[in-house]
């Protein structure tokens, strides 16, 4: 690879890292947006993106758990059931067409997300902080269980589902959602890319200088986060990224 090419894509990443840290994600989506535009081999996509959304899904974990925003009451009903499913969905070896189809779609769900969370003025797409009620248990399991394995079996941590779910469904508020998807995210990717063990001998071997990208990014979104909204304007660019890279992926 090109030093250019390989420079770009880590700045890519890290203004990726940086901007899903402010709300608690890991970037999965983001990642696989940049590697979409840039033509990677799907064998190399998916456990690229679980390796790099652990490195920030951590430090944003260790800072919104600092900052006093993770709850466990609400965390381990999802995990619990995540976790396994998330190894399964990860050990799955789907056609690589049909993983470039399922990947787009869940970058155009992405797209449409923050796009939503933008117009309706909060941070992670909430009207209005409200009265929170957590969901019942015989709500959470299934729940958990679904995005445990689509988030294995297509390489992202699985916050982009469990975190407008969370807010529109009036279980958590918008900083207690941003406090359980960072960890919900890392233990998922964790379990994803130990389910897909033999992706890691597809690592390209710029995963340690990209790998040194996100972390700044997610260091510097998560501690902005924690405290403050991300900015609008980002949002809505990395919303059409998205759009882009999910149109490409199940077109071409």
């Amino acid at each position: 690879m090109p030093l250019t090419e390989m420079l770009v894509i880590a700045a890519l990443f890290l203004a990726t890292a940086a901007l899903y840290a402010s709300v608690g994600h890991g970037g999965a989506s983001g990642y696989l947006a940049v590697m979409g535009l840039f033509g990677f081999a799907p064998a190399v996509m998916k456990p690229t993106a679980l390796a790099l959304n652990i490195v920030v899904s951590a430090v944003a974990t260790a800072r919104f758990y600092r900052a006093g925003l993770f709850t466990w009451s609400l965390f381990w009903p999802f995990a619990i059931v995540s976790i396994p499913a998330a190894f399964l969905g990860g050990g799955l070896v789907v056609p690589a067409r049909t993983y470039r189809i399922l990947v787009g779609l869940v970058l155009l769900y992405a797209a449409v997300w923050l796009l939503r969370s933008t117009l309706r003025g909060s941070a992670d797409g909430d009207v209005a902080d409200k009265t929170s009620r957590p969901p019942a248990l015989w709500v959470a399991l299934p729940t958990g269980l679904v995005i445990g394995f689509l988030s294995g079996m297509t390489g992202v941590g699985g916050g982009i589902f469990l975190s407008p779910l969370l807010l529109y469904a009036g279980w958590a508020e918008t900083r207690a959602t941003s406090g359980v998807a960072a960890p919900f995210i890392l233990v998922n990717s964790v379990a994803g890319l130990l389910g897909h063990l033999a992706g890691i001998t597809q690592l390209p071997p710029q995963i340690p200088f990209w790998a040194g990208a996100v972390l700044a990014g997610g260091w510097i979104g998560a501690s902005f986060g924690s405290s403050r909204a991300p900015t609008t304007m980002l949002r809505r660019l990395l919303s059409v990224v998205l759009v882009i890279a999910g149109v490409k992926l199940i077109l071409f």
